[in-house]
């Protein structure tokens, strides 16, 4: 049944991606012929032309962290058969297309971000309140993964280890591959080498643990953060993100083969619950907790902050945009493979005790020890593989900050006076100070202890950050005059999802008195008309005329 079902959904998105992601590159008409930002914008921090495969595994291990593992772990409590389909029809004809539509319109408009994007179609403002509403979150997300991070290094020291070295061999890679950048063969044997050395580091780092306190740990990876985040790409970021998919590749292969070999049964029922103790209601909570593994707000900020800038040439976007996510949605598949060998009884237990990551990695380990593989061990690699992934969100969460304050503060030819005084505060533009600010709000952020009680509303920010996305993607394709039904009509239906959602939780919160959190949500509706109603406008000018 699982080998069934992991092979299916390998097949669906294989074909999905030959077939719409054709479809929809033949829309956006990508041309090799144009110079991307990172040949025409080309400083040696930022913008640089990168293989694309470097890029991939860029991106991919950037939009991935945990998420497609804890938001489709979550999402079995509705029933894993939901879960299922709607990673495979989200993925592909939501997330896939967000992701993809995102990196080409960025490539189009110098690297930009959505911000950018909204000015340009919706108005000053809203680009605005997107800016104010994606640094927020990214504050949030490097608050959170450093302290998920902290946790992981003190409960297994291990991982620590392997960590630390991880980055050294990333570095090593990094002006390798920099200093023999002119020979394509370099490029094959540096990655073969440079694979092997991660793998040998992970086994290594289990013998020479490195042991820490909270707080040490908290200041050594924001400090990390802020290193990586105003080190050129491609000395840290670029390199070790490349480097980290290959663990994941690597648990993925290792995950098929243990299920193919091991042939673990299927022990969760196929019962469909229409509402989840802690969650709520199948919709519109399930569109909402799965996140990452289908569709995920993040990825934009992702696709159009670090991503767009390293692309060599157009036709790029499809692999790198759409292959990244359907990589992504298979991880998710995955992630629901692990648990539903248990009992639905069993998977609620360790679900509440142990939370998604460890029953993911205590899940698939017991899988990757069929190929007699230590299940110690295999679960230990899993366990670690997350860690990696949720290691190079932080440092990316860092770098996209910047990118937004840098971009909030830009300058413009405007005698606007806010935009004049902006004008003046050139320090805005200073890449030390700028990310010295993005590492002091986190910390503090994590001082206060408050971004733990933030968490459960963090699922329909994020959906609410694609919606708004795919709003101002619709805009772009509707003034280039192209296609925009395939991010139209996503952006309607995550509106109504994110948007259901917050009004369930906001009532939930006021009937619990948590008022501040109520509060939140309401923000977050408001933003979402805010720039709903000015970019109706654009779209629908017809209906506007008297």
């Amino acid at each position: 049944m699982i080998i069934s079902l992991l092979f299916f959904s390998a097949a669906f998105l294989i074909i999905a991606y030959k077939w719409y992601g054709g479809y929809i590159m033949g829309i956006l008409n990508p041309s090799d012929q144009r110079i991307t930002p990172a040949h025409e914008s080309e400083d040696g921090v930022d913008y640089i032309p990168t293989n694309r495969w470097i890029v991939l595994g860029h991106h991919f291990s950037s939009i991935a962290g945990a998420g497609p593992i804890v938001g489709p772990i979550l999402a079995v409590s509705f029933g894993w058969t939901p879960a299922v389909l709607w990673i495979l029809i989200g993925g592909v004809f939501f997330g896939a297309v967000h992701d993809a539509v995102s990196l080409f319109v960025s490539i189009r408009s110098d690297g930009k971000s959505i911000g950018h994007i909204i000015q340009l179609n919706i108005g000053e403002k809203g680009k605005k309140l997107f800016l104010i509403f994606s640094f927020a979150t990214l504050i949030l997300i490097i608050a959170v993964f450093a302290d998920i991070i902290a946790k992981t290094f003190i409960a297994n020291s291990g991982v620590a280890s392997a960590s630390a070295l991880f980055i050294i061999i990333a570095l090593i890679f990094g002006m390798l591959q920099k200093k023999f950048s002119a020979k394509k063969d370099a490029f094959i044997v540096l990655s073969v080498v440079g694979v092997f050395a991660m793998y040998v580091a992970a086994y290594v780092g289990y013998s020479i643990p490195i042991n820490f306190s909270y707080p040490i740990w908290i200041a050594l990876l924001l400090g990390y953060a802020y290193i990586a985040s105003i080190t050129p790409v491609n000395i840290l970021l670029q390199p070790r993100d490349y480097l980290s998919s290959f663990l994941l590749y690597g648990l993925i292969l290792f995950g098929v083969l243990g299920f193919v070999i091991g042939r673990p049964e299927v022990k969760m029922g196929f019962e469909v619950k229409l509402h989840a103790e802690n969650l709520g209601y199948l919709f519109p909570v399930l569109f909402v907790t799965v996140a990452c593994g289908a569709i995920s707000g993040f990825h934009s900020l992702v696709a159009t902050g670090t991503s767009s800038k390293q692309l060599n040439k157009e036709s790029d976007v499809k692999v790198i945009g759409f292959g990244g996510m359907l990589i992504e949605s298979f991880l998710a598949i995955l992630a629901v493979a692990a648990v539903i060998i248990l009992e639905k009884e069993n998977y609620a237990l360790q679900l509440s005790e142990d939370g998604p990551v460890t029953l993911f990695a205590d899940g698939l380990g017991f899988v990757i020890s069929q190929l007699h593989i230590s299940e110690l061990v295999a679960v230990a690699f899993v366990a670690l593989t997350v860690s990696a992934f949720a290691l190079t969100t932080l440092d990316t969460c860092t770098r996209l900050a910047r990118f937004i304050i840098h971009e909030y503060f830009e300058k413009t030819n405007s005698n606007n006076a806010s935009e004049a005084f902006a004008r003046n505060l050139s320090w805005f533009n200073n890449r030390f100070l700028v990310t010295l600010i993005v590492v002091l709000l986190a910390a503090a952020l994590l001082l206060t202890g408050e971004f733990a009680s933030l968490w459960p509303i963090f699922g329909s920010a994020n959906q609410l950050l694609a919606a708004v996305a795919l709003l101002a993607l619709s805009t772009w394709l509707t003034h280039q005059q192209k296609a925009r039904n395939i991010v139209l009509i996503p952006m309607v239906f995550m509106y109504l999802v994110t948007t259901a959602s917050l009004v369930l939780f906001i009532w939930s919160k006021i009937q619990l008195g948590e008022y501040v959190l109520a509060l939140i949500a309401i923000c977050l509706l408001v933003l979402a008309f805010a720039l709903l109603i000015p970019a109706s406008k654009k779209l629908f000018p017809s209906k506007n005329r008297v």
